[in-house]
């Protein structure tokens, strides 16, 4: 710094949690921070998420004809508290009769500056061009003395809006995203975070939304990259907070005075956060207030429980066991000790009587016919109708277990333990499970293994039929596992996978099984996205399809 007298920025990085398509109640919070923020101290800058007004992703809700009115009724009402402070704002605008994703810099009821998102994403999640027009223009607005761009999300991850940027005379930029997670998302955001920045040599500031929308997770982390690059300051993952920042500015240069830096979480830590933030706002933004599930003694409910416990609280979980006569008393065991440490309500309704009436309804039908899997299924859907009316009649959200692994190939029944109404696991392949059940029982102060440790190492089975075991169907996980991922995730031929020294024949047969279960994954549960390619918005396949596996 050159100057002796430099000027300082004080400015808030409002890492909130919005309600897709709840505008009102999005204004309120906007307003309600701020003001909260300045009843404690003044702040020359509030930085709010992109599209914070609606919410990231408001989808075809950009659609409906009421959209301007309600988003322009939200700016009045904005500006009408007339802050003493520059509250920078994302919301979609309409221009000329075009769409734009937008932000604002509004203070004291003034409107100062806006600017429209450059770059649309429309890859994995992302779809911004079926709705939005692209700006081309940049924005650098003058606050206390420094000359600030203004960007949104994407716009960081290409090299144009920062060139214009730093064209137009910044020294500071400040760019709002609704990034969503996936597993390395925090290394990947860094790493280009420090490109724009060592292209632009000025400091950069980075405010993501935060929360659950459906399958989506927002894992915040918002942070401040200083002019040599460095790391200047990071918010948590998973966490609403309003994390202060202090900008120096010696007339010709930006400097972050050196902020908090919290905890860098990653791998299974970070994961389990963030299924537990997607099943907490999942239920609470669709006013669930309890869940159901049953609970096998496997280690898909095993998990499914010790996530529910920890995002909603053990009074607010019910386990239901329902044996059959295929059903190990171990695993009778193994669920009421894991119900009884989580401490959650809990009961078994056997379901040997339900399925005798159904095959007596059925034995007609049945007639002449050796048992196969009809009556494997039918035990299945003997829990889903009992999970189902139990549902319905307390209100209860029902929580499905099935892993990515196994919906993948379609080890699950429709109607049977697919019904439901969220599947925490979805995005977890089944070696993961594991691993997040032993991360989970390493986090218990009280050194008692929440998840019995018999429940992790016995072979999983369905239990459909005597003497059952997963692998009676199906490669070994950790096979299966390494295939799944190359074809869904990587996008690789089945001739690809095989040159990698997979065996032929049960490579062509898990691609057969994930090609021909598309019909089922399309009538399941949402469930939390991890992977850059999970079932659902990702991975959009036909079911009616010729496609012969190869090249």
């Amino acid at each position: 710094m050159n100057s002796k007298n430099p000027t300082h920025l004080q400015i808030i990085l409002a890492q909130v949690n919005p309600l897709v398509g709840d505008i009102p109640g999005n204004t309120a919070l906007v307003i309600n921070t701020t003001r909260n923020l300045l009843a404690d101290k003044p702040f020359d800058i509030v930085v709010f998420p992109e599209l914070v007004l609606t919410a990231y992703p408001p989808e075809d809700l950009l659609l409906r004809a009421s959209l301007d009115v309600r988003i322009d009724a939200a700016l009045k009402q904005i500006k009408q508290e007339k802050f003493d402070t520059h509250l920078v704002i994302g919301y979609p605008g309409k221009e000329d009769g075009r769409l734009y994703n937008m932000l604002c810099v509004i203070y004291r009821g003034e409107i100062l500056a806006t600017y429209k998102k450059q770059c649309l994403p429309n890859y994995q999640v992302f779809d911004e061009k079926r709705y939005f027009d692209a700006g081309v223009e940049p924005c650098v607005l003058t606050i206390q003395g420094v000359p600030i761009s203004f960007s949104i999300c994407e716009d960081l991850w290409e090299v144009g809006p920062t060139a214009q940027a730093v064209a137009a005379g910044a020294g500071l930029m400040i760019n709002i995203n609704g990034s969503p997670f996936h597993i390395n998302k925090a290394d990947e955001r860094l790493a280009t975070l420090r490109e724009r920045q060592q292209e632009a040599a000025m400091p950069i500031v980075y405010v993501n939304q935060v929360g659950g929308q459906d399958e989506l997770v927002f894992d915040g982390c918002s942070m401040a990259l200083d002019s040599d690059g460095s790391l200047a300051a990071l918010a948590p993952a998973c966490e609403e907070c309003l994390f202060p920042l202090s900008i120096s500015w010696d007339g010709q240069r930006a400097e972050i005075v050196k902020g908090e830096i919290s905890p860098l979480e990653e791998g299974t830590t970070l994961i389990y956060k963030v299924l537990v933030q997607g099943l907490k706002d999942y239920t609470r933004k669709n006013r669930f207030g309890e869940v159901v599930l049953g609970l096998s003694g496997g280690i898909d409910s095993a998990l499914t429980l010790a996530i529910a416990v920890d995002a909603l609280g053990c009074d607010k979980v019910h386990a239901v066991m329902m044996p059959f006569k295929y059903t190990s008393d171990i695993s009778i065991e193994n669920a009421a000790r894991q119900a009884e440490n989580f401490g959650v309500h809990y009961r078994v309704v056997p379901i040997e009587g339900l399925y005798d009436s159904f095959m007596d309804s059925l034995k007609q039908e049945f007639e002449g016919t050796d048992i196969d899997l009809a009556e494997q299924n039918l035990q299945a859907r003997c829990r889903g109708v009992l999970l189902m009316a139990i549902s319905n009649k307390k209100g209860y959200l029902v929580l499905t277990t099935g892993n990515k692994s196994e919906l993948a190939v379609g080890y699950s029944t429709l109607y049977g333990d697919m019904a439901g109404g969220f599947d925490v696991l979805k995005d977890v392949p089944k070696m993961l499970v594991y691993e997040l059940a032993r991360y989970r029982n390493s986090q218990d102060i009280q050194d008692t293994e929440m998840i019995p440790a018999r429940i992790i190492e016995r072979p999983p089975s369905a239990e459909l039929a005597p003497d059952q075991v997963d692998e009676d169907n199906l490669p070994p996980y950790d096979i299966l596992d390494q295939i799944l991922e190359l074809y869904i995730e990587g996008d690789q031929s089945a001739n690809a996978i095989i040159e990698k020294g997979f065996e032929p024949d049960t490579v062509m047969r898990v691609l057969k099984l994930v090609d021909l279960n598309e019909y089922k994954r399309r009538q399941a549960p949402i469930g939390v996205r991890l992977s850059k390619k999970g079932f659902g918005r990702d991975r959009r396949y036909p079911i009616t399809s010729g496609w012969k596996l190869g090249d």
